[in-house]
């Protein structure tokens, strides 16, 4: 914390040419506010880059920034990423999951889906980027359905490629995985590198 807040310090005394973002909107001017776990970032023209997974960030009409989006790395993603959930059997984990994409909510995956296949390529940038799992038990009667660790919940990105309907993961990057055997939220962050 007291790196972030000599940064912001610097920022803000015009030590650095550049502007702070916070998950990619700049927030130059901002001030009284507290950030936990979050990744810091200054950018070869002096852009403070603080990604702060589970926070949102809005703009307000008039508000600093407006209208000027974040520096994006160079280069273009080569790869295709995909999200891919696998279930022993729908909905006996009882485990809902949110997943945030470089602070950004994507969707949340129900114990009750079918197996869902997404492409998240779009939502990626070049090179590091976060991705959040919050999974919550949501147990709908008076008793939980199963107990078992052989019912899991399992969610996959990787790269892959699509061929018709079918997608082929080639190299899965990312698990994360809950079983009905667990009975207490989780977070959990990963970093995935894109290529």
């Amino acid at each position: 914390m007291r790196f972030l807040a000599a940064v912001l310090v610097m920022v803000s005394g015009s030590a650095l040419a550049g502007s702070v973002y916070l998950n990619g909107v700049r927030i130059d001017g901002v001030t009284n506010q507290k950030f936990d776990k979050v990744n810091v970032a200054i950018d070869d023209q002096g852009n403070v880059l603080i990604e702060a997974p589970g926070y949102n960030v809005r703009q307000v009409e008039g508000a600093p920034g407006e209208s000027t989006p974040r520096p994006q790395p160079a280069g273009t993603l080569t790869k295709k990423y995909f999200l891919v959930t696998e279930q022993a059997t729908p909905g006996m984990t009882e485990f809902d999951v949110e997943v945030f994409v470089n602070s950004k909510y994507l969707r949340t995956l129900k114990s009750g889906d079918e197996q869902i296949v997404t492409d998240i390529t779009g939502k990626l940038t070049p090179g590091r980027n976060v991705l959040l799992f919050r999974a919550t038990k949501r147990v709908a009667g008076a008793t939980r359905k199963s107990f078992s660790k052989d019912h899991f919940f399992r969610v996959i990105i990787g790269e892959g490629q699509m061929s018709g309907d079918h997608v082929m993961i080639d190299n899965p990057v990312v698990r994360f995985e809950r079983t009905a055997a667990e009975n207490s939220d989780v977070t959990q962050e990963f970093t995935l590198t894109t290529r």
